[in-house]
């Protein structure tokens, strides 16, 4: 059996044993990384190491570090209400909000999943206090960031214009940012009625003034849906004002959090680098009240992740990218080709890097485009479809920070409900993809 089958079955192995034992897939993964490297390929320990996601790992570590510090501090709180005010307490406007912001974030540059790093953690604090599915918020955060994520100025859209330049290929900056946008908008519109949308178009929250001095300590506004609002996660005699108002410590996390902002768009700092910094910083300044939230960090996920990535990081070291590619050059109908090769560029960006498979996979279709069966414009956007959309795997970036995200009651439910969708998405959006972009022949 080659190396690259038996990569691709030990994956599959890793998959079935974390399933049916029910550990840590991550730690699997690394078991499997160690035996591939180590037995089957006979790499040193540096080799195997060299897949190792040690930005990833910096991200998810840095953005949950510094969101736990702001929730604890009371920052997210205060940013909720100011938030809910904004909408006038429409509940089912702050995914959508959210959509939009994100979106927004990538469209000027933003790499997407810096864009869902700031994004989530708000995201899904917001879906906690006020009652709405995880699984909502987290898919239009991460869909509204692929929704943007291919203007002609953005990471994605520069990648994909810029190989395609360099293969001599057609293509149309424009109407791959607007195929992008329209498709994850009709994505985001199924994943609201399908994950309690419906529901939230009934529900309001009662937008309170701003409470005097001295008024007693009160729950959320009050839900007018009919039923009542969660139960507010901080207990004790402080006032109301005291949960409203900027402090010092408030002051200084949203700083941060705009310093985040600022330094990963305009600067282009490293997210997670300058995330971990900006939330030491905090931790110095008042240590009694932050040094626990690093227990916060989201540690089974950040294993979980950096396993997985680690191991398709060796299988796409011994060549199996490229022989799945062979593969497909190998298929002489030019409509299948397309769709198969969506398929690839959908399950491997699901667990690795949509920059690298958009660099990898378009020149594959070189050939296929050259017989003039398909047009270049329309399989171009459906590769760029296809492997983007399913960054909503909790083994992608942007999935991974959902899922770290969430509340740690429904981290798990999380998990499960994005590996559902994720995976139903390799196959879903490149035929979804192929259909509306390249079957018509209108591209």
């Amino acid at each position: 059996m080659s190396i690259e089958l038996t990569s691709i079955l030990g994956l599959v192995l890793i998959f079935l044993l974390a399933t049916v034992r029910s550990v840590n897939m991550g730690a699997v993964a690394f078991l499997g990384a160690f035996l591939l490297g180590t037995f089957v390929l006979d790499r040193s320990e540096e080799d195997v190491f060299a897949a190792f996601p040690g930005d990833l790992f910096v991200v998810l570590v840095g953005v949950t570090l510094l969101f736990a510090i702001a929730s604890s501090n009371g920052t997210v709180d205060w940013l909720i209400r100011a938030a809910v005010r904004a909408v006038r307490g429409r509940i089912a406007l702050i995914p959508w909000v959210m959509f939009v912001v994100t979106a927004l974030l990538t469209m000027v540059g933003a790499v997407v999943p810096g864009a869902v790093a700031m994004m989530a953690p708000v995201g899904l604090n917001f879906a906690t206090r006020y009652r709405i599915n995880p699984m909502l918020m987290g898919l239009l955060i991460i869909n509204g960031a692929s929704a943007g994520g291919f203007s002609p100025i953005s990471i994605y859209g520069s990648v994909t214009n810029g190989v395609v330049d360099r293969s001599d290929l057609a293509g149309s900056p424009v109407l791959l940012w607007v195929g992008s946008l329209l498709f994850n908008t009709a994505l985001s519109v199924v994943a609201f009625f399908l994950f309690g949308g419906r529901q939230l178009l009934r529900r309001r929250v009662a937008t309170e003034p701003e409470p005097e001095p001295g008024s007693s300590a009160g729950d959320p506004p009050a839900d007018t849906g009919g039923t009542a609002t969660a139960t507010a996660t901080r207990t004790g005699t402080a006032s109301a004002v005291e949960a409203t108002t900027l402090n010092a410590r408030r002051i200084a996390t949203l700083a941060g959090m705009a310093l985040l902002a600022v330094g990963a768009l305009a600067l282009e700092f490293n997210v997670g680098l300058l995330a971990l910094s900006i939330a030491t910083v905090l931790i110095l300044a008042w240590p009694d009240a932050t040094t626990r939230c690093v227990a916060d960090v989201a540690w089974p996920t950040v294993l979980l992740v950096c396993g997985v990535v680690t191991y398709v990081g060796l299988m796409e070291s011994v060549g199996t990218i490229t022989y799945l590619g062979d593969g497909v050059a190998g298929i002489g109908i030019p409509l299948l080709a397309a769709l198969v090769i969506c398929l690839i560029g959908g399950g491997v960006s699901a667990f690795a890097s949509t920059t690298g498979i958009l660099g990898a996979l378009i020149p594959l279709a070189v050939p296929f485009l050259q017989t003039g069966q398909v047009g270049a414009v329309g399989l171009i956007i459906a590769l760029a479809v296809s492997s983007s959309v399913v960054d909503s795997s909790p083994f992608s970036t942007s999935g991974a920070l959902v899922v770290a995200s969430a509340p740690q009651e429904a981290r798990d439910r999380t998990f499960r409900g994005l590996m559902t969708w994720g995976m139903s998405m390799i196959v879903v959006a490149p035929v979804l993809a192929v259909g509306i972009f390249v079957l018509p022949g209108w591209l």
